[in-house]
């Protein structure tokens, strides 16, 4: 037998002359040594035959296909009677990956990104994979300021030509940053400049900020912020000169020195407007912030071509810079600028394009822009536009683009693009609260009927106090005008015996129907008209003044009720508020034709004061007044109340104001006036970065009811601080609130933590 052995190696490195053989027909093609890999995979990649000529040249193409696979550790070609026989060894399979050692990171979140590079169970073992794989890990605990970390990986053979790998990880204890230096600093105290750094050295809440653990991200943010901070205050000049960052021998303790050259402090000499100045030159000098005689601030000199390049982006001036060039005079210490306006050429739109809707008409989204086709573009008509179709809360994304039209130097397009969200909702749920107890709760509504826009909603509440059962159909454009109409009809039974309000029971039935007019951009009134029916029950341990007002107008009664409400919303946003003011106010009156006369009158106004990018101050104060006419008295069940979440935290729901007399009873009565204010810093929990869900906050409340010929004392008002916790979690929100009150009288009733939680399945 004859056979001739062409070594896969030399194959792969020499050329075809290496091999010593006359070209010959194919008779038979086998292979050997396979055990995973299909014959015919093999067969797919030779570039011969049966039945055609194998050269050397196409037994150095085979062998190479063969390599490059990655599926063989050695190739070898034998030839046996023109028979031509393929040797191959198969790399081994990963049988399986395992950690030991890891807490950092999870285990799984681990395999799948291993798995996404390829090294995963029933794949094939690469050695060059797992040294790429083995340093990325290492990079990823080098990120979290592990930095003792020491990584062993070992591939143990296994039966049926399989490996399993393991990776033992010895973390090590984090490194923490000891000492942050500033070198060079001189107008500033240290201290106040590390302030304003995110990196940290340890602190008493640095095992949640992990502010003192080292990250390359966050140095250079705090960086650019400490040049900020010098831009800000005069220096313009202000330079890093350098920044060390060194690791101990132990690997335990970070040490970064920052050097500075901080330059002098220079005031603001003289703010030119040089141009083309399309608007008047005292309108666009109100809009310059940066003053001559001022210490120069980069802030301010932003905030100025900003506010100019959108004014003129308001008159139509799509394509506007505006740019500021210094003039540096360094032996006065003083900088002059000349603002460079060039406006372009004014434009006007010629189409919206609304794109994305599937569902929802193109006329609902149309409907709220305020940009107009074939108008002058308004920079400030788009934004709004789009800040009012995302407010109709049928969308996830709502992105405005202005591309210019193709062939005019004058002309843009509006492309309004939306990506739709189930704007239905079929919800079983249960509440929580300190108040309400469980609460179990359903609804059916579908806030967008066939795209159209319209409102349905059924809903069940079936919580201790109150009982409800409503359906409710609004129309937001009940006319092109923006009109909207609605109708409601409800059944309420309300038992608040749980609480600090005196014993009664009501059980009430009606309908109604409400119009809703805009009268400006954020204006808005409305006014409605409805039938309530209502059953009292009182009991023997009623005040007898509930059972007074049962024999002076009986147990059940009907009231035609005129509702009006005003509203005035300039809030940034209605979930993560940060600046802006909202004002309502509300009235109802009972009409003649009805058994109960009375009116309500109630004000709110809130207004939020952004402190600093994080902090924002929240400031509401609530007024509210009823009584009854023609003879009449306010009903006891619609009186106001105060105490508990929504009003004055740290006293219970309801508690606050005028009180039963009657021996042994603290029960609440409510009144016919309440005032209501507080104070609120909010922010973010630290560590947690942008994520809106979480928010915290320290307040003080105030606030009293005042019953029927009481006059309102701020004496009387009751205090209250404390600390609050909002979360929008997956399980619906959550509020939390831990309160002392500061002036306690003796009849007061306290509840120091309270919250409120509602979830569905």
């Amino acid at each position: 037998m004859k056979k001739k052995i062409l070594p896969g190696l030399l194959a792969a490195l020499f050329s075809a002359s290496a091999f010593a053989f006359q070209p010959f027909v194919v008779k038979d093609i086998r292979v050997e040594g396979i055990q995973r890999t299909e014959a015919g995979t093999v067969f797919s990649y030779l570039p011969v035959k049966v039945g055609e000529t194998m050269t050397d040249e196409k037994a150095a193409q085979a062998i190479k296909a063969l390599f490059a696979t990655g599926f063989f550790k050695d190739v070898r070609i034998e030839v046996e009677n023109d028979v031509i026989v393929i040797v191959l060894e198969e790399r081994p399979a990963i049988a399986q990956v395992d950690f030991v050692g890891i807490k950092e990171f999870d285990k799984e979140a681990l395999k799948k990104g291993l798995k996404e590079i390829g090294l995963a169970e029933s794949r094939i073992f690469d050695r060059s994979m797992l040294e790429r794989a083995e340093q990325e890990l290492k990079r990823q605990y080098l990120s979290r300021g592990l930095y003792a970390v020491n990584i062993t990986t070992t591939v143990t053979p296994l039966e049926r030509n399989r490996v399993g790998i393991n990776f033992a990880v010895d973390e090590g204890e984090v490194a923490k940053i000891r000492q942050i230096n500033i070198v060079g600093a001189q107008a500033f105290k240290e201290k106040d400049l590390l302030d304003a750094f995110a990196l940290r050295t340890p602190n008493w809440i640095s095992w949640y900020t992990k502010n003192d653990q080292y990250s390359k991200q966050k140095l250079s943010a705090d960086l650019e912020t400490l040049k900020s901070y010098y831009h800000d205050r005069g220096y313009i000049e202000f330079d890093i000169e350098s920044t060390q960052v060194s690791i101990s021998t132990d690997k335990k303790d970070i040490y970064i020195t920052i050097n500075v050259k901080e330059g002098e402090k220079y005031t603001v000499s003289a703010v030119k407007l040089a141009g083309e100045l399309t608007l008047q030159e005292d309108e666009l000098r109100s809009l310059v912030k940066i003053k001559p005689g001022e210490v120069f601030s980069r802030q301010k000199l932003i905030e100025s071509t900003k506010q100019i390049n959108e004014k003129l982006g308001n008159d139509g001036f799509a394509f506007a810079n505006v740019n500021a060039a210094p003039e540096i005079d360094k032996e006065k210490k003083q900088v002059a600028f000349t603002i460079f306006i060039d406006p372009g050429r004014r434009v006007y739109v010629r189409r919206i394009n609304v794109t994305g809707n599937n569902r929802t008409r193109d006329e609902v989204i149309r409907r709220e822009a305020r940009q107009m086709e074939g108008a002058w573009y308004d920079g400030e008509k788009i934004n709004r536009t789009r800040s009012r179709v995302d407010k109709l809360g049928y969308f996830d994304e709502v992105n405005v683009e202005t591309p210019p039209v193709p062939g005019t130097t004058d002309q843009v397009d509006v492309n309004l693009n939306v990506k739709e969200k189930p704007t239905g909702n079929l919800m079983l749920g249960a509440g929580l609260s300190s108040t309400d107890k469980l609460v179990l709760s359903g609804s059916v509504s579908q806030n967008n009927i066939f795209g159209s826009g319209k409102h349905l909603s059924f809903n069940v509440n079936s919580g201790k106090i109150n009982k409800i059962f409503s359906m409710s159909y609004t129309d937001p454009y009940h006319t092109i005008d923006g009109v909207s109409r609605g109708f409601d009809v409800y059944k309420k039974n309300t038992d608040p015996t749980s609480t600090a309000i005196a014993n009664y029971k009501t059980s009430s039935l009606g309908a109604g129907v409400r119009y809703g007019f805009p009268i400006a951009e954020d204006n808005s009134v409305g006014v409605g008209l409805s039938f309530d029916s209502t059953k009292v029950d009182t009991f023997a341990n009623s005040p007898q003044r509930y059972k007074d007002f049962v024999t002076q107008f009986g147990s059940t009664n009907t009231t035609l009720l005129l509702n009006t409400t005003w509203a005035n919303d300039q809030r940034d946003s209605l979930i993560y508020t940060t600046k802006g003011t909202v004002q309502r106010a509300y009235g109802e009156v009972g009409l003649p034709g009805g058994d109960l006369k009375f009116y309500k009158l109630n004000y709110q106004h809130q207004v939020f004061f952004p402190i600093t990018r994080d902090i924002t101050l929240m400031l509401n104060g609530e007024y509210g007044f009823g009584d009854g006419y023609s003879g009449n008295a306010i009903p006891f069940f619609r009186n106001f109340y105060a105490g508990g979440m929504g009003s004055v935290r740290g006293f219970k729901s309801g508690s606050l104001g005028p009180h039963d007399v009657a021996p042994n009873h603290k029960d609440a009565l409510g009144g016919n006036k309440r005032l209501v204010a507080s104070a609120e810093f909010l922010m973010p929990i630290p560590g947690i970065g942008l994520d809106k869900s979480f928010r915290f906050g320290g307040f003080v409340d105030a606030g009293q009811v005042w019953g029927t010929g009481q006059k309102m004392r701020l004496a009387d008002l009751r205090y209250s601080v404390g600390v609050s916790l909002g979360w929008s979690s997956p399980f619906g929100p959550l509020k939390v609130s831990i309160a002392q009150p500061v002036n306690r009288k003796p009849e007061d009733q306290i509840e120091r933590f309270q919250f409120q939680m509602g979830t569905s399945f």
